[in-house]
């Protein structure tokens, strides 16, 4: 950070949790810096479906007008288990006042949000890295590298991030969506609990001509879980559960360049595996396999840190959880997680918030984690629930679009009910 600019919150990562905690600090006046150690936002996501809450928050901050061409709504969900349609749940009969779910890129949604700040006057600084992070009594002490590439090598070059400059910092406070490998997290002794068995996952992107446009398919067989998402310009995204499938540690990384990435990179996928998938694990889906622009094999965790901060350094997002990727919680309820902690530190420098809400922002959040996880109370069959889903209680969970009241009211037209 250069210059003697004033800086009272420093979020740390510019995905869509930490652009979307700069847009509402702003928004509330507060001086800000965004740091991120890639040099671009990504070009492709594992989770790219937006809950009914998340696009009315894009609505309140003003973003929702620049979403909506590239965004896909979403009417129902069919659950299949083979060749069966066990169930249809009709999303807009249960929106209660709010939008039903869509299907967006992750690129276009982190363009909208870094668009929404630069009207604001607030740059994401790319290529800076947190190399440590201190918390004191009266704020953190951070420091920072910034990174640039560099040529070297003698016989065969090639290019490699170094450190071109290093700045220490005192922050008031510190807003960490750094990811699941979050420096912020670690920096503070925060463990990142295991609350299940890795999932591994063959997702496939293509053309085709047999998906509908306004449903989501979630299949619940012996194999494991696939769900396929409709998305823009006949594409449509399959995402198979493979319990066999060792992909390569760094298959969780998301890609940072806006081009496909080759089978070099993941040799454990390649495009004629799509359509035997199709016909052991979808054999209703009639649609045929044009182009075949992106497949990776990717390897989901499900961990829940034992604390969502302390003192003057709190976390959101996947610096703080992680799940499974058919009901995009992960995302979803971490951009809830970035609204609520940048109003309470914006409320805090104000003077109009206690400090003490962060603690209560630390329970809300454990609590609402130990059940989307699984941990605690869960989903149960209510009196007269179908026995199929009612043997899929658990599964269900993870595979919904929604959270809090929402999802709540999602498994009740399941025959499902929140175990108390």
């Amino acid at each position: 950070m250069s210059g003697h600019k004033r800086t009272d919150v420093l979020v740390v990562g510019a995905g869509p949790v930490g652009l979307l905690a700069g847009l509402t600090l702003a928004r509330r006046g507060v001086a800000l810096r965004i740091v991120d150690r890639d040099w671009r936002t990504g070009a492709h996501s594992y989770a790219l479906l937006l809950h009914g809450r998340s696009v009315k928050l894009l609505e309140d901050l003003g973003v929702r007008e620049a979403i909506l061409p590239s965004a896909v709504p979403l009417r129902r969900i069919r659950f299949w288990d083979g060749t069966r349609c066990r169930a249809v749940l009709e999303l807009e009969e249960l929106s209660g006042g709010l939008p039903v779910p869509v299907v967006l890129r992750q690129d276009a949604l982190e363009a909208a949000l870094e668009n929404a700040l630069s009207a604001l006057g607030v740059s994401v600084y790319w290529n800076h890295e947190v190399a440590a992070l201190v918390p004191e009594a009266d704020g953190v002490r951070v420091t920072l590298h910034r990174l640039e590439k560099e040529t070297v090598g003698y016989a065969a070059l090639h290019t490699e991030w170094v450190v071109a400059g290093t700045k220490e910092s005192k922050i008031p406070w510190v807003l960490a969506a750094d990811g699941h490998r979050s420096r912020a997290r670690r920096a503070l002794g925060i463990e990142f609990i295991e609350t299940g068995p890795p999932q591994h996952f063959g997702v496939f992107e293509f053309r085709t001509s047999g998906c509908d446009q306004a449903e989501m398919h979630v299949v619940l067989d012996a194999e494991g879980l696939a769900a396929a998402w409709p998305l823009a310009d006949g594409f449509c995204r399959w995402s198979f559960e493979l319990p066999n499938l060792q992909p390569l540690e760094t298959s969780r990384d998301k890609q940072r360049l806006a081009v496909q990435i080759g089978a070099q990179v993941f040799p454990a996928l390649a495009d004629q595996e799509l359509p035997p998938l199709l016909g052991r694990r979808a054999p209703w889906f009639s649609g045929n396999v044009e182009e075949v622009r992106w497949r990776i094999a990717v390897r989901f965790e499900r961990r829940l840190a034992s604390l969502f901060g302390r003192d003057r350094v709190w976390l959101a997002g996947d610096a703080a959880h992680m799940a499974g990727p058919v009901g995009a919680h992960s995302m979803n309820v971490g951009l809830l997680e970035a609204r609520q902690l940048a109003d309470t530190l914006a409320g805090i420098l104000a003077g109009s918030d206690s400090p003490a809400r962060l603690d209560e922002y630390n329970r809300q959040q454990l609590a609402q984690w130990r059940f989307l996880l699984g941990l605690e109370n869960g989903l149960r069959p209510a009196p007269g629930c179908d026995p199929w889903l009612a043997s899929q209680a658990p599964r269900i969970l993870g595979c919904l679009p929604a959270s809090g009241r929402e999802l709540a009211a999602l498994a009740a037209r399941l025959g499902l009910e929140v175990a108390n």
